[in-house]
C-alpha cells in the first residue's frame, strides 16, 4: 500500500534526492500472517537458537524455531527486549522501573534502576550501538503519581538514557522529546531516531525525530529533525532497520480512540522509510495497537510484528539488520 508523502516529511530532505521506489520491499505475494493470539504485546527480539522472544501478559514468551510457544521468564513485567553481541537478553522492565540483563548462567543483573537518586518511570524500549552502549527510553504512560524523575529545576522528565559498558548512566534526552518511546540507531551510528508518542494527551506529540549522535554517545540538541508526523492517529512505537538502511516503524490505529486519536481512515501497520526519510510504504496490520517489530527467521527476511497482544509475520525481500549480523 503506497502512501502519499505528508508535508512534514519535506523537513528532513536536506538535499534533493531521487525517489526510492516501494517496489520490492515485500516478497512476491506476501501478506501479513497471524501467528499467535497471545503473549505478544511488545518487545520482539530474535535469537538464532532460541527463536523469537516477546513481552506479553506480564511475562516473556518464547516462540521456538519450530513454532512452539512457552513462557520464557514468568512475571518479568517487561516491554522492550534486545540481545547483545554476547547473546545476553537486555530487558526493559517497565513494571520494575529498571533495565536488567539475563546472563548466560540464568542470573539477572540490574543495569540501571535510578538516575541521580530517582527511580525511572517505565523503561520502555532500547537499542544497542556498535560499542555495546545501551540506549533506553523512559516515558510515563497512565498514572503519573509515582513519578520521581525530575530535572535540576524540578520539572518532570520523560527522557532517554545511555548505559555505558563500564556501568555509568548518562541522560541523553531530557526535554527534546515529549514522550520518547521506540529508539533506533542508524547503520552508520551517526543518528538516533526517537519515536515521540504522547498518545493519551489531546494534541500530544505523535512524531518521529532524528538527532545527530556524537562519537561520545550524546546528541546534538540543535540537530533535531522531524521525519514524520502521524497527526491525529496513534504515533510511532518500536522500529528497526533493514540492511538497505530502511526504517520499519510500528504506528497508527485501525479505529478511532476519541478524544485522543480521531483519524478517519485505518492507519495501523509498519511504516517503511527510505534512508533519506521518504515514506515508501505502509504494511497494514489488521489489529490494534501495532506496537513493535523485529527481523528474524534463518535468513532474517521475516518481519515479526506485535499488535494488540498478537503476533504477525510478513516476508520481505531484504534481510533485517540485527545485532547478530551488524557490520
Amino acid at each position: 500500500m503506497r502512501l502519499p508523502v505528508r508535508g512534514s516529511l519535506a523537513l528532513i530532505l536536506l538535499t534533493a534526492s531521487p525517489a526510492h521506489p516501494a517496489d520490492g520491499i515485500l516478497a512476491p505475494g506476501a501478506e501479513p500472517q497471524l501467528l499467535q493470539e497471545r503473549g505478544a504485546g511488545e518487545g520482539p527480539a530474535w535469537h538464532p537458537k532460541l527463536g523469537l522472544l516477546t513481552s506479553g501478559d506480564g511475562s516473556i514468551y518464547r516462540r521456538a524455531l519450530d513454532g512452539t510457544l512457552s513462557v520464557y521468564r514468568e512475571g518479568a513485567g517487561s516491554n522492550g527486549l534486545a540481545f547483545d553481541r554476547e547473546g545476553r537478553l537486555v530487558i526493559c522492565e517497565a513494571s520494575g522501573r529498571r533495565v536488567t540483563r539475563l546472563e548466560a548462567d540464568g542470573t539477572l543483573t540490574v543495569l540501571a534502576d535510578r538516575f541521580d537518586g530517582h527511580r525511572f518511570n517505565q523503561p520502555n524500549d532500547l537499542v544497542l550501538d556498535s560499542r555495546g552502549r545501551i540506549y533506553f527510553s523512559d516515558p510515563c504512560y497512565g498514572d503519573r503519581r509515582g513519578m520521581e524523575m525530575v530535572d535540576s529545576q524540578g520539572r518532570e522528565v520523560e527522557g532517554v538514557y545511555r548505559i555505558d559498558p563500564d556501568g555509568r548512566i548518562k541522560r541523553v534526552i531530557t526535554h527534546e522529546a515529549d514522550r520518547p518511546n521506540g529508539l533506533a540507531i542508524s547503520p552508520d551510528g551517526k543518528s538516533l531516531f526517537v519515536a515521540d508518542n504522547n498518545n493519551d494527551t489531546i494534541g500530544g506529540a505523535r512524531k518521529l525525530w532524528r538527532f545527530a549522535l556524537r562519537d561520545d554517545g550524546g546528541i546534538e540538541p540543535a540537530s533535531r529533525t522531524l521525519v514524520y508526523d502521524w497527526g491525529a492517529t496513534r504515533g510511532p512505537d518500536g522500529m528497526k532497520f533493514d540492511v538497505a538502511g530502511r526504517l520499519f516503524v510500528a504506528a497508527g490505529l485501525n479505529r478511532q480512540n476519541p478524544p485522543f486519536e480521531t483519524q478517519e481512515e485505518p492507519t495501523a501497520g509498519i511504516y517503511v522509510f527510505s534512508p533519506d526519510g521518504e515514506l515508501l510504504e505502509l504494511i497494514p496490520i489488521p489489529r490494534d495497537e501495532c506496537t513493535n517489530c523485529a527481523f528474524g527467521g534463518e535468513d532474517l527476511k521475516t518481519l515479526f510484528v506485535t499488535a494488540g497482544g498478537t503476533l504477525w509475520s510478513v516476508r520481505l525481500n531484504e534481510p533485517g539488520r540485527t545485532i547478530w549480523n551488524a557490520r
